[in-house]
């Protein structure tokens, strides 16, 4: 079995159909991780939303997907990639872990103030779920559906919740709350990896089962060397029934 010791997020600028050059920018950030880590990207890092031409972004995502494949052998690396299903666009997550997609699910909760709900196809509440990797377990949430307590519940549970996100600078205090909530209430790891553009909130964190909290908004590689046995003491310390 796997022993990983290290979750990270990343937190970086990125652009609208600067493919190319925002997918340097992960693979290079990717690669300065530890082997047997774990890492988060912020939601659509490779494409940003683009809007005008989200074809071309879909293309793109199957030419590096492969490369990507090959990023995640020895770690576990999580991001939200735009996609096409039969004819609408989806914003959907995969978890990648030894050169397999292991976990994918489409974005459930579309956030309207961003028009995502015109350009995607929103996914089912039911995929928000809890999934498996060497005996860890994990629950995958999207930016805008941290705000939804009824998601908290679905995935209690899980040891690391891992939010990719691009959450507004405007709304930076509620990123960091609701991060450190989730964590708390869920007794549970949460890494949130967040957008570093001028107008996001960047924010990304690590929190930890008893609510300690590792942020630095200068740094694009976020890390903290983890302990799985911090769970069971906190569920058994602290009884509210989560198994």
């Amino acid at each position: 079995m796997t022993t990983f010791k290290e979750l990270i997020a990343l937190q970086f600028c990125y652009k609208d159909f600067a493919f190319e050059e925002n997918f340097k920018k992960f693979s290079s950030l990717v690669k300065k991780t530890s082997p047997n880590s774990i890492v988060t990207a912020p939601e659509l890092c490779l494409s940003n939303f683009c809007y005008d031409d989200m074809q071309k972004a879909v293309e793109f995502t199957k030419t590096v997907t492969p490369k990507i494949k090959e990023l995640s052998k020895n770690r576990v690396l999580a991001l939200t990639m735009l996609e096409k299903e039969k004819n609408s666009f989806v914003n959907r997550a995969k978890v990648f872990y030894d050169g397999e997609v292991v976990f994918w699910r489409d974005k459930y909760e579309l956030f309207k103030f961003g028009n995502e709900d015109k350009y995607f196809k929103a996914g089912k509440k039911e995929d928000i779920k809890i999934f498996e990797i060497e005996g860890i377990k994990y629950a995958l949430i999207i930016c805008f559906e941290l705000r939804f307590v009824d998601i908290w519940k679905q995935i209690q549970g899980a040891d690391i919740i891992l939010i990719p996100s691009l959450w507004g600078k405007s709304r930076k205090k509620h990123l960091e709350i609701l991060g450190n909530a989730l964590s708390l209430a869920n007794q549970c790891f949460v890494a949130i990896s967040n957008s570093s553009n001028e107008d996001m909130a960047k924010s990304s964190l690590i929190s930890t089962p008893f609510g300690e909290i590792y942020k630095d908004d200068r740094k694009t590689v976020l890390k903290q060397t983890i302990d799985l046995k911090e769970i069971k003491k906190i569920r058994r310390y602290l009884n509210v029934g989560i198994k």
